[in-house]
């Protein structure tokens, strides 16, 4: 019958295909016979029409000064609310009078709120601004955080103890009451070496100085939760400071 294949014959679509041997000298025989044709882009061909680079005349002084319409807001917990109402009048005076910065609390939102106005000159007030309501939220004293608002070099650091160690139940407390110490002493001893201001809320621990300050008495803090005793870090704290004043 036809479709019976005689032995040691195969039809031509069985035939094994034979792939033809690829090397560098035909890859580049190939490449280089497109870029002759322009069918392909050629290898590494540098670019003819390059982008034009933008021209802009210069910023008029106007406009260097001009600050754009922001906005800002501040969460407020829930037990900030109350201090928060006792000092509004400290808070609003330097925002409004000296940062030209409008303010307003929407108690729906629990969030003060903060926006630049036509009368706003510095671009940086709203951040000072959002910085000053949020030190005070932090539990800072309205006359510390006022340091805010006159100095550029202030910074805030905030860290929790279980960043530094790891402790539960009588353990943190007993280590709350190390960096606190009695009446207050040691957090007010760290706070006039350091040059800085120290808040203990909780397990939460905010300090308001200059960077160099604020480290060292992060350092002191941390070796206080690690729990070095308070004599210790007493005297090393002198000396750090007495090598920084030296500088």
């Amino acid at each position: 019958s036809p479709s019976v294949v005689p032995w040691g014959r195969l039809p031509e679509a069985y035939l094994p295909f034979s792939m033809p041997k690829v090397t560098k000298k035909t890859i580049l025989a190939e490449s280089l016979e497109a870029s002759e044709n322009n069918s392909h882009a050629p290898i590494l061909q540098p670019l003819k029409n390059k982008p034009q680079t933008p021209s802009f005349a210069p910023a008029s002084a106007k406009e260097l000064q001009s600050v754009e319409k922001s906005f800002r807001k501040v969460n407020v917990p829930p037990h900030r609310l109350t201090p928060l109402k006792e000092a509004w009048m400290s808070i609003y005076k330097p925002i409004v009078e000296h940062l030209k910065i409008d303010i307003r609390m929407n108690l729906k939102t629990s969030k003060v709120e903060l926006k630049t106005g036509e009368k706003t000159e510095s671009v940086g007030a709203l951040q000072k601004a959002a910085d000053f309501v949020q030190a005070f939220i932090m539990g800072f004293e309205v006359a510390d955080a006022v340091a805010l608002l006159r100095l550029d070099d202030l910074y805030i650091e905030k860290f929790e103890i279980k960043d530094v160690k790891t402790l539960r139940g009588e353990h943190l407390s007993r280590c709350i009451g190390r960096l606190a110490g009695k009446g207050g002493k040691t957090r007010y001893t760290i706070e006039n070496a350091t040059r800085t201001r120290i808040v203990i809320a909780d397990t939460h621990i905010h300090i308001l100085g200059s960077y160099t300050n604020t480290r060292i008495a992060r350092d002191a803090i941390c070796s206080l939760i690690m729990g070095s005793p308070p004599g210790k870090v007493y005297s090393k704290l002198r000396n750090v400071m007495a090598r920084v004043q030296e500088r």
